[in-house]
């Protein structure tokens, strides 16, 4: 006999300042929630991190002394705040983030995440080419992204 966990319903509930409005899609593989910060902002953010009090606010919070981080901004399943930082990760060996070695087609593989997805943008015998198609994708879908939604967040707080 399967062991079934029913599925917490946080609806109502108050999280710092964020209320949970509704279930929201998944966000990598685990329960979310639209919610609504007491500044206005929607955003989505995992059962987890609401929970454990990782995520009490859209992210208009500054975090106190010791707080622990703030929370992220997540629309359409997206963290706004890692596409504006557009860090390189400490295992990336090219130092460019989506380009990587193929080694077993001896070629250079650019890759780009966006709304939970991994898009693969092609693999290349030179190196720059690879971090061209890169840097196309992140103007294309980050960046345009990113200024969409600066325009939303800035009609709604004009009303």
């Amino acid at each position: 006999m399967g062991y079934s966990r029913k599925k917490l319903d946080l609806t109502g509930h108050r999280y710092g300042k964020l209320m949970v409005l509704a279930p929201a899609a998944n966000v990598g593989g685990r329960t979310a929630w639209l919610c609504r910060c007491d500044c206005g902002r929607e955003v989505v953010a995992r059962t987890n991190r609401l929970r454990s009090g990782h995520t009490s606010s859209c992210g208009c919070l500054a975090p106190a002394a010791g707080a622990g981080l703030p929370g992220l901004t997540y629309v359409d399943g997206t963290c706004l705040e890692m596409l504006q930082a557009k860090t390189v990760r400490k295992n990336n060996t090219s130092g460019v983030p989506g380009v990587d070695w193929w080694a077993s087609k001896g070629r250079w593989r650019a890759t780009i995440c966006f709304k939970g997805r991994r898009h693969y943008l092609g693999s290349y015998t030179d190196f720059e080419e690879a971090v061209k198609a890169r840097k196309r994708a992140e103007e294309e879908l980050h960046d345009r992204f990113i200024d969409e939604y600066r325009v939303d967040a800035r009609a709604a707080a004009n009303g």
